[in-house]
C-alpha cells in the first residue's frame, strides 16, 4: 500500500474551483514570524538575482564605492 504524503505542495496550475485543491492560506493569517522569514527570503532572492545581472564593469564600480 503506498504511503500517503503528510505535506501538500501547492499546484500553481490547478483549477481554482477544484475540490481537491488545498486553498493557499491568506498572508495575514500566517504567523508574524513566518511572514518575516518569507519576506527576508524573497528579498534575498531578489537581491541575488539583481547581483547576477551586473556586468563585470558594474561589479568593479560597486566594489570601489
Amino acid at each position: 500500500m503506498p504511503r500517503q504524503p503528510t505535506t501538500y505542495q501547492f499546484d500553481l496550475f490547478s483549477k481554482l474551483n477544484d475540490a481537491e485543491t488545498v486553498q493557499t492560506p491568506q498572508w495575514q493569517a500566517l504567523p508574524a514570524e513566518t511572514r518575516r522569514s518569507v519576506t527576508k527570503l524573497i528579498v534575498s532572492l531578489i537581491l541575488d538575482h539583481v547581483d547576477g545581472d551586473r556586468t563585470p564593469a558594474q561589479e568593479e564600480v560597486r566594489h570601489d564605492a
